[in-house]
């Protein structure tokens, strides 16, 4: 049983670690090989630190604190890139791990050898979204020079961005576009990337396949659902949302053709009197799992995928090995039932951050196709209560951090300089 357990894990960790760094090195060699910079940097850097929210223990808002006494990120390869943070993005899951979720595996990814010691996280830094200026470049980088403007998604076992800098890889990060303000940049890769890799590396679905599938997003209101409503309009879907009623205006004006509130009873059966659907993107979970895959056409590929796994949650819970051996079985089995009961298809997707995915994004972006989502802006001494704002729930698309003036160039020659040495 060991084994099995052992095996089973493995096969689930690779799939979580390993789907982001191949979409990537696919989509980098494919689309931007044409498009190369040498840039290089000097190996001397003098010591510098920089202002950031950390948390030193998992919990509440209590845990966060800001302090100026975080060492601006050195390279740890040639290929990273130093940004100046404009703009930050806040999403549910960083409430999520300000309490300890995820922690087992993301603390395995961030350092293999975390499970034969007590090796510590902290401090640690929140935020996954950012919009910025490049500072530095590493000597292998091609793709960017200093001055660029970009946007990106931060993997979750890496500093966030709720701070003045971050070091990326360049396969991490786009140029921002041209049509947007950092702020409203901010609000967009993580969704992007999150719905991009549940339509399309879980679900099959993508321009060229999209425009006769009849498409049904549960909690579309969010940024996840905002987000993937344009894009699937944008390839010529039909969207049907489930969300609650004073979301409808929102959710409409973004393209939804239909719309089902949750709060004038009972979702399914409201759903289940519609026509059959090609594909179920769901953001709910929970009760979701029961009744979905009865709404989707049978015998016919369609597919169900959840933004919501148990993965997570069972290693925090259970242990490394314990917790993946039971979330693979726990997929297996209603991936089995569901496709022997009705030919449908049950599948998980994770969040995989991807900058070269990022500029197809771009490309719908500057041409008016995806309009950034933000429903709330604070400054950077409010990030507390931006989390709380995450907290109290119902959001309408995004929560963005103004870290730092757009036109602020903040010695950045010296900057430069100061992180070269660390």
């Amino acid at each position: 049983m060991g084994s099995v357990r052992a095996i089973a894990s493995t096969r689930l960790l690779c799939l979580f670690t390993g789907k982001a760094a191949g979409w990537s090195k696919t989509l980098a060699q494919a689309g931007r090989s044409s498009f190369r910079r040498n840039v290089c940097s000097s190996p001397s850097r003098p010591q510098s630190c920089m202002s950031a929210w950390v948390i030193d223990q998992y919990g509440t808002n209590g845990v966060l604190r800001c302090t100026d006494e975080i060492v601006i990120p050195a390279f740890n390869s040639a290929n990273e890139v130093l940004i100046k943070v404009n703009a930050a993005g806040l999403n549910p899951l960083d409430v999520s791990m300000r309490g300890g979720y995820g922690a087992t595996l993301l603390n395995l990814r961030r350092d293999p050898l975390s499970v034969m010691n007590t090796c510590s996280e902290f401090p640690l830094i929140l935020g996954r979204d950012l919009s910025g200026v490049v500072v530095d470049c590493g000597s292998g980088v091609t793709h960017f020079a200093p001055g660029d403007e970009v946007w990106a998604a931060i993997p979750p076992w890496k500093q966030g961005s709720l701070a003045e800098y971050v070091t990326l890889t360049e396969y991490e990060v786009s140029h921002k576009p041209k049509s947007l303000s950092h702020v409203e940049a901010a609000s967009i890769p993580y969704v992007a990337n999150t719905a991009l890799s549940a339509l399309v590396s879980a679900g099959g679905l993508c321009r060229e396949n999209a425009s006769d599938k009849r498409v049904l997003i549960t909690g579309a209101s969010g940024g996840v659902g905002t987000f993937s409503i344009q894009l699937l309009k944008a390839w010529g879907a039909h969207v049907t949302v489930t969300c609650s009623q004073n979301a409808e205006g929102l959710v409409r004006g973004l393209g939804a053709d239909e719309v089902v509130d949750y709060t004038a009873g009972d979702v399914a059966e409201q759903l289940d009197v519609m026509e059959k659907f090609d594909f179920i993107l769901d953001n709910v979970g929970g009760d979701t799992e029961q009744w979905a895959s009865g709404l989707l056409k049978p015998w016919s590929g369609a597919k169900h995928v959840t933004l919501v796994s148990p993965l997570l949650l069972n290693t925090d819970s259970m242990g490394l090995l314990d917790g993946m051996f039971r979330a693979l079985f726990s997929l297996h089995n209603r991936a089995f039932q569901n496709v022997i009961s009705n030919g449908v298809f049950y599948r998980w997707a994770f969040y995989a951050p991807d900058g070269p995915a990022l500029d197809d994004v771009c490309r719908l972006v500057d041409t008016g196709k995806i309009l950034p989502v933000v429903e709330a802006q604070f400054s950077f001494a409010q990030v507390p209560q931006a989390f709380q704002k995450l907290e109290d729930g119902h959001s309408r698309g995004k929560t963005v951090i103004k870290v730092a003036e757009e036109d602020d160039s903040c010695t950045e020659h010296e900057v430069r300089e100061a992180a070269r040495q660390n």
